[in-house]
């Protein structure tokens, strides 16, 4: 509804669920979080203010978790999402826990187990600082293009900073950690070892922990009050108390803060893989200029371009082992792949608000004839908005590298589309939009680039997004290490960025990926 008013913790709430699959834990693991670290707040006599940071940092704690999934898959074995639940656990002050996390590296590999220890070996703590820098990063500078405050991006930055600071990514310890940091990082952690071993299990490790990852006064209160907490929680619906708990004043947002939370979750999806930057936004601008070519009402064509920027959050479900897999996908793997958009829809579902946008989204792979997934829809069972969107989809996908092919040129991805529509697989007059606002695209005029970039810092960092290495940089634009090397720092500085990642970022919110 033009200039409607929403709740903002409604919509975090449930996309919450996607930051869950994307670090392989169980939906409403946030929301649990989230509702022990500001119940602790309270009985600690928080100022309300304040409660309002614990509430936010809490929920969106993993809102960077797309930042490394490239990384740790190469890294570590392929399934980021079997080794970050056991890594988010694991005390790295203690030998013996880094020593048994290590042990898992390339678990289920074969004969490849050897090289991924190898690797895990030579980055060794270095590479965990990065790791956990680079999501620390990026989900503070999602706090500020969702207006979150100070008060949220410092929580989220200082997420994986330690009481004693032994490996903390941004060297701090004790009280200069915030509070919202230090009592999420609680919340999180007693929400995991309640599910593996009940209340009292969550108490004995927070209190066995203190004043080496926790500050010993929040491990003081939650020992006091934790399990009376976690019992709360327990005989609630997480969803009405998630939603009952947020401190006053209530934030809500209207129409344009609604797109910008849309697009900030598009870019946090896309950041996934490399293969993937800036496709939903892509994606989302095909959708609206074919909605509107198609005479679709205006509030249909707004939600369209709201679902294709949501569209592909379930793909958070699946580890990059898999989308980034050069080789036929076998069995197993191509059913989880079939089930992102499934994953997609229910995310959205569990929304008051993203509800409505739910169920187009999640048939973004549907067909005309049946063949798609995850329903297999057919014919008019598949919606307007859903078969333009489908299109759209297909389009920008071909004209992205991918692990398995290189990037179609526009002309070949058009032909292909329409052999689509030819087949009976895809609507033809949503293709014919499709390609007619995919022949509108243009580079944007532009006097001067973002943070004062020149033009050849752009193309450096069009490389950097997608993962390149300073010699690859070089070897693409014909220049040497060194000066490949120079114009990398060039950039962080100028950007305000320490990580690809958070390069990989900037670059989409600006719109620079493309040429």
């Amino acid at each position: 509804m033009p200039g409607e008013q929403v709740r903002l913790a409604d919509l975090l709430a449930a996309l919450s669920v996607a930051t869950d699959l994307g670090t392989g834990q169980e939906p409403e693991k946030a929301i649990r979080a989230c509702l022990v670290a500001t119940g602790l707040a309270r009985r600690m006599d928080v100022p309300e203010a304040e409660v309002s940071d614990v509430y936010y940092t809490a929920l969106l704690r993993h809102l960077g978790c797309t930042a490394t999934a490239h990384e740790e898959a190469f890294l570590f074995g392929g399934d980021e999402l079997s080794s970050r639940p056991a890594a988010e656990r694991a005390d790295f002050g203690n030998p013996r826990d880094a020593f048994a996390l290590l042990l898992q590296t390339g678990r289920g590999t074969g004969l490849h187990r050897l090289r991924y220890l190898a690797r895990a070996l030579r980055v060794g703590k270095k590479a965990d600082r990065i790791v956990l820098g680079a999501i620390c990063e990026v989900a503070a500078r999602l706090a500020e293009r969702l207006d979150l405050g100070s008060g949220v991006r410092d929580g989220l930055y200082q997420s994986f900073e330690r009481w004693d600071g032994k490996g903390s990514p941004q060297g701090l310890a004790g009280e200069d950690i915030v509070l919202p940091a230090r009592l999420a990082e609680v919340g999180h952690q007693a929400v995991i070892f309640d599910r593996l071993g009940g209340p009292g299990s969550a108490v004995e490790v927070i209190r066995r922990r203190a004043g080496g990852w926790f500050d010993p006064g929040v491990a003081e209160a939650f020992a006091q009050f934790g399990s009376g907490i976690l019992e709360e929680i327990e005989a609630r619906d997480v969803w009405e108390a998630v939603l009952e708990a947020e401190p006053e004043p209530r934030r809500a947002i209207g129409p344009e803060g609604l797109d910008g939370l849309a697009l900030a979750f598009a870019d946090m999806v896309d950041l996934k893989s490399p293969f993937m930057l800036g496709h939903s936004s892509e994606v989302a601008d095909l959708s609206e200029r074919a909605g509107v070519a198609l005479g679709l009402d205006p509030p249909v064509v707004t939600d369209l371009r709201r679902a294709a920027l949501l569209h592909d959050l379930g793909r958070l479900s699946v580890s990059n082992g898999i989308w980034e897999k050069r080789a036929a996908l076998n069995t197993t793997e191509w059913e989880r792949v079939r089930l992102h958009p499934y994953q997609t829809e229910r995310i959205l579902a569990r929304s008051r608000i993203l509800e409505r946008l739910a169920r187009t989204a999640g048939m973004h792979h549907e067909r005309q004839d049946g063949s798609g997934y995850h329903r297999g829809a057919s014919g008019g069972e598949v919606t307007a908005a859903a078969r333009v969107l489908a299109a759209a989809d297909a389009f920008q996908a071909m004209t992205q590298d991918r692990p398995h092919r290189p990037a179609l040129p526009p002309e070949a991805a058009s032909e292909t589309l329409s052999e689509e529509a030819r087949s009976g697989r895809l609507d033809p007059e949503c293709v014919r939009a499709v390609i007619e606002a995919a022949g509108q695209w243009a580079p944007k005029v532009r006097t001067a680039w973002p943070a004062n970039l020149s033009d050849r810092e752009v193309e450096v960092l069009r490389l950097l997004a997608h993962g390149l290495s300073n010699r690859a940089i070089a070897a693409t634009l014909y220049i040497s290490s060194r000066t490949a090397e120079h114009h990398v720092q060039h950039i962080y500085t100028k950007i305000g960025a320490f990580t690809r990642a958070a390069a990989a970022m900037f670059a989409m919110e600006h719109g620079l990926l493309r040429g």
